[in-house]
């Protein structure tokens, strides 16, 4: 999975997965691995067809728990006698994925003939279903109205993805990314805090450009940015994001916006603003443009021996927006320095009508631009102050969206 998808905090929870007969199967074992490096506690339950396509051996060996398959399996000890109903005792989070037609149409009539479907029964929250088969099935009247029927019971659809099936065919029916799946997964346990809340970011750097293939910019990645979208969205927001020209995986269900240049990422951040609760500026906006040259490719031989190119200032996103902040929206901006670290942020967040900074070093060992990790120190509006040590930048999201919840 990618490394900007935050998965310290939910370590020792437990979800169960369903596995159906599907050739998707296989991909359940991705989904296994990735639980587990999260530290996640995973149970199994295979139905009888998913186990023409994949053996109970291949999840133990990965690292389940327990893995099931028969409801009338002779019981070795009183857990096991009510196998059926652990789930729901238990699991924090409960996902079927593969989840073929056949049993879609169980769970939208309530049956109980085999393990899965009674443990699905017995589920006391929303189930998570990631739906696979031939897109001819998945248009079906029939599995239409069978999911329709489990959303509106309040169940959760993570709906197939459009490509070629195993049998060839073309169109909706493969199953959904499995990094999709993995993040509804992880939202399903996660607290909702931040549920109801409209959420804007800015990440990235811009790029500035000067002629047909050149430009000003920097070395940021936009890893801290999605990470921050990742973690505001798994704690139940509805989020928008305003990608400078990085292309970082994000869920389908975040608004993704591409604004490549300061001038574009603060139109789009202007008008979005007025609606929103909580305001993240992570983007490297350039503050300096160049003047541009025009659609041709400046040549080399017309600089003779140096190049001179004039700037002008970009829109400053965050003094603008802070200084329209209303009652109840919160602002959270970022400093990245090579120096006077403490001293530049309490400057900017008086300046810009922060509630919140994050400031880095971007000098200093595995901190900054390039970086999986980053140092942090936060100031904030009520003289709070904090110094975290270098740490990955998707538990550095979630940490940044703890402290704003006690301001």
């Amino acid at each position: 999975m990618e490394d900007h998808f935050p998965l310290a905090h939910l370590a020792g929870k437990h979800l169960h997965l369903g596995v159906c007969g599907s050739i998707a199967a296989y991909k359940a074992l991705d989904l296994l691995r990735a639980f587990r490096k999260a530290e996640i506690k995973v149970t199994v339950s295979l139905t009888e067809a998913a186990r023409r396509f994949i053996t109970p051996l291949s999840f133990q060996a990965l690292g389940a728990e327990q893995v099931s398959s028969d409801m009338f399996a002779p019981a070795c000890s009183a857990t096991a006698t009510f196998e059926h109903l652990t789930p729901g005792a238990e699991a924090d989070a409960f996902l079927i994925a593969p989840a073929s037609a056949t049993t879609l149409a169980r769970l939208a009539c309530g049956l109980a003939d085999n393990l899965l479907a009674a443990q699905s029964l017995a589920w006391k929250g929303p189930l998570l279903l990631a739906p696979a088969m031939n897109p001819r099935m998945w248009q079906n009247v029939a599995t239409r109205d069978n999911c329709a029927t489990l959303t509106r019971r309040g169940h959760i659809i993570i709906s197939p993805d459009c490509g070629q099936v195993a049998c060839g065919e073309e169109g909706e029916g493969r199953l959904a990314d499995t990094r999709a799946i993995f993040l509804y997964s992880l939202r399903a346990m996660s607290k909702a805090d931040l549920s109801g809340k409209k959420v804007m970011l800015t990440l990235g750097p811009t790029r500035e450009p000067w002629d047909a293939v050149r430009f000003w910019s920097n070395h940021s990645t936009g890893r801290m940015g999605a990470s921050l979208a990742l973690a505001a969205w798994l704690r139940g927001a509805e989020v928008h994001a305003l990608c400078g020209p990085v292309y970082p995986w994000l869920p389908p269900q975040i608004h993704i916006y591409n604004t490549p240049t300061a001038g574009e990422m603060f139109a789009q951040a202007e008008k979005l603003w007025p609606d929103m609760d909580i305001g993240v500026f992570a983007a490297a906006v350039a503050d300096f443009s160049p003047v541009p040259l025009g659609q041709g490719k400046y040549k080399k031989d017309a600089a003779e021996n140096a190049l001179q190119v004039s700037f002008c200032s970009t829109p400053d996103i965050l003094l603008t927006l802070g200084r329209r902040k209303k009652a109840g929206q919160r602002v959270i901006g970022f400093a990245a320095e090579t120096d006077n670290l403490e001293e530049n942020a309490r400057r900017k967040l008086a300046a810009k009508n922060a509630d919140f900074i994050v400031a880095n070093c971007i000098g200093a060992a595995n901190s900054g631009f390039a970086s999986p990790y980053n140092t942090a120190l936060f100031l904030d509006r009520a003289g709070g102050r904090e110094q975290l040590a270098s740490m990955p930048k998707a538990e550095l999201a979630w940490r940044i969206f703890d402290w704003l919840s006690r301001l």
